[in-house]
């Protein structure tokens, strides 16, 4: 089924390094828009050398672009960006603070010349006091309380993704997306903003609001305090560890009857959810010992039909082998500019029925600048003349 393409026709134009702005290009890239990643010349995106822990942030989120690389300090460089901005929709940048404003390529600067240019900075903080510091993923999640939820008592731990940097992305596309629908009524582009503080203190607004109901502010997740009877992970018999959760009145009895816990089933005093809940110190042994007789797929199978939520303990390099993931569309294949290929995730959204994305492999830094140029009126003569003074790579 062909890739679906709601956003063909939209031009994008993506000053962006990192993981927030990419993942927003990437995200109206897969949707169909041309995006076009402008890098300087002449290596290109600084992100694509990293390595360690940063090694993937390249290749994950800069599918599917043309990439022109080109430098704006110099006059000739920026009059070429200035003007493939006047033909284009859509903005995307996450530099510092009042970077591209320095240049000439702010929000006033060119809305002015392009009134219907949708203009969308991807930033560590929403206007404010602390507007000016400097964010990154980690940064926010300390902040603003995910590092705390997520570690130990006294030992605040970064999640186990950029997962600020992606939603801050994706939230950065919502605002995109609303500013190109009101577009269409008004004929007028408009300044979005997205901010990575903003974004970690939405995920923390299920305890910000529990901690006001109840009076009491929530420990850390690794501190247990579960609000499930049965909600724990459980070791099976070929060394396997499967998550279970038995959450409602009507799976508890089906539950202990498949796992020959009918005693349990009986108990008066387990009759309720919240009955089960203030017995797990009693129940969650048995419960333990009765599943650690399975090995890790047949324990899978036995949920499964059961219909409990359930899941196995998995390593990100288990979904290139997921069963689901490659019967459904949701890996996509992509070629990296040195030739070898890789399957990565698709969007997490079907649309009439089919996966947007995996339409375009990685790009060689710079390798359709001139493309882009001519695209632009510019002569063969002058693009020559561009390259060979270096402002213009590829």
């Amino acid at each position: 089924m062909t890739s679906p393409t709601p956003l063909k026709g939209i031009r994008v134009l993506e000053f962006t390094h990192m993981v927030m702005g990419p993942t927003a290009g990437m995200t109206l890239a897969d949707l169909g828009a041309e995006v076009i990643k402008v890098e300087p010349a002449p290596e290109g995106d600084s992100t694509r050398r990293l390595t360690g822990s940063g090694t993937g942030f390249y290749a994950a989120f800069q599918r599917s672009r043309r990439s022109l690389c080109i430098d704006i300090k110099a006059p000739e460089g920026l009059a070429l960006v200035r003007r493939l901005a006047l033909k284009t929709d859509v903005l995307v940048e996450n530099f510092r603070p009042g970077a591209m404003a320095k240049l000439g390529l702010g929000f006033a600067e060119l809305s002015a010349l392009n009134p219907g240019l949708v203009y969308c900075s991807c930033k560590g903080f929403l206007p404010g006091p602390y507007e000016h510091r400097t964010a990154l993923d980690e940064v926010v999640q300390m902040m603003g309380g995910l590092a705390y939820m997520t570690g130990l008592e006294g030992r605040p731990l970064r999640a186990g993704s950029s997962v600020i940097d992606i939603m801050g992305g994706l939230s950065a596309v919502v605002g995109i997306l609303a500013a190109l629908s009101e577009r269409q009524r008004t004929g007028l582009g408009g300044e979005i903003q997205a901010g990575l503080f903003e974004t970690v203190a939405l995920l923390m607004a299920q305890h910000m609001a529990q901690t006001k109901i109840t009076g009491t502010a929530p420990p850390p997740m690794s501190v247990r305090r579960p609000a499930w009877p049965v909600y724990d992970i459980f070791e099976t018999s070929d060394g396997g560890q499967v998550f279970v959760g038995v959450v409602t009145d009507t799976q508890w009895p089906a539950f202990c009857a498949a796992f020959g816990l009918q005693d349990l089933a009986a108990d008066p005093t387990l009759a309720t959810k919240q009955q089960r809940v203030v017995e797990r110190e009693r129940t969650i042994p048995r419960i333990a010992a009765a599943l650690a007789a399975y090995t890790k797929p047949e324990l899978m199978a036995k949920c499964e039909a059961l219909g409990l939520p359930f899941a196995p303990i998995g390593k990100p390099a288990d979904l290139f082998e997921d069963p689901h993931l490659l019967g459904s569309g949701g890996l996509v294949p992509l070629t990296l500019p040195d030739g070898s290929t890789i399957d990565l995730p698709a969007l997490p959204v079907s649309i009439d029925g089919a996966r947007p994305g995996g339409t375009g492999d990685l790009r060689r830094p710079g390798e359709d600048g001139p493309a882009i140029a001519a695209e632009l009126g510019y002569s063969a003569e002058e693009i020559a003349a561009l390259r060979a003074t270096g402002i213009l790579a590829g």
